[in-house]
């Protein structure tokens, strides 16, 4: 089952910026009525007034501001068609990085996408239709060199998206991923010199990746994949593990020798 985005209701999460911005303008576009959610209010209001949107400000990871956002939502749009579960974070380092800051990315990558399908299933189920779109990046289904958190819960996010799809797509709700590598983004200028090295030169605009979710929105695939490289990447990942690794592995040691 596709989805058509004329007159559908959706949400954006981290939708003032970046990638969030690129999907909430290129949805409305297509006529959807879009409610822009981002804990920075002024940057939801700024996307929201310029696409003809109703802005939502908050936090839409923890579990009261996700209940208060779908609450917002219903009342605005009616029911929600798409929730497009795009806020995300990320933290460098690996096991040294402290709890609260792991705790932290857990909540954003991933608890707010199992909160929001608390709030949204019961509804979906009952009227046979839902859709659920999550961005991944591709590090959910690679890795992210140099940023444990982010890796180890995009990939939690990816794992709890295949268990929507294949738990519920009988029932009409169906979920799907975006796996972007670099884009253009503050995140993307947050990742220093080995972050710009690694995904800087083949890095797309947020509109590409808005363009990409369109069209997998409509063809209705699971995967959606901006960089088709990373398709590739994803089957040697698979079927040769071990070359898969040790190539990684070297990509790692070049990244620490040049810095």
């Amino acid at each position: 089952m596709t989805l058509e985005l004329a007159g559908a209701g959706v949400v954006v999460t981290g939708g003032g910026r970046g990638i969030g911005a690129a999907l909430a303008t290129r949805l409305a576009a297509e006529g959807a009525r879009v409610v822009v959610a981002d804990l920075d209010g002024d940057a939801a209001s700024a996307v929201a007034t310029r696409i003809g949107g109703t802005a939502v400000a908050g936090d839409a990871a923890s579990e009261d501001g996700v209940r208060a956002l779908v609450a917002a939502a219903r009342t605005t749009l009616g029911e929600i068609d798409l929730f497009c579960a795009n806020a995300g974070i990320a933290v460098a380092g690996g096991p040294e990085v402290p709890d609260e800051q792991w705790a932290r990315v857990w909540e954003v990558n991933v608890m707010a996408h199992v909160r929001a399908a608390r709030e949204l299933l019961p509804r979906w189920l009952e009227r046979g239709r839902g859709h659920f779109l999550a961005t991944v990046s591709a590090a959910g289904l690679l890795t992210n060199l140099g940023a444990a958190p982010y890796s180890v819960t995009k990939h939690a996010s990816l794992g709890f998206a295949e268990w929507l799809e294949v738990t519920y797509r009988h029932r009409g709700v169906r979920a799907q991923v975006i796996c972007p590598q670099g884009v253009r983004t503050d995140m993307l200028a947050d990742a220093g010199p080995a972050g710009s090295a690694l995904l800087g030169p083949r890095a797309i605009e947020p509109e590409q990746v808005a363009d990409a979710a369109v069209e997998g929105l409509r063809d209705g695939r699971f995967l959606i994949l901006p960089h088709a490289e990373v398709a590739e990447y994803y089957a040697h990942r698979a079927t040769q593990t071990e070359r898969w690794l040790a190539g990684m592995n070297k990509l790692q040691r070049r990244l620490e020798n040049a810095s």
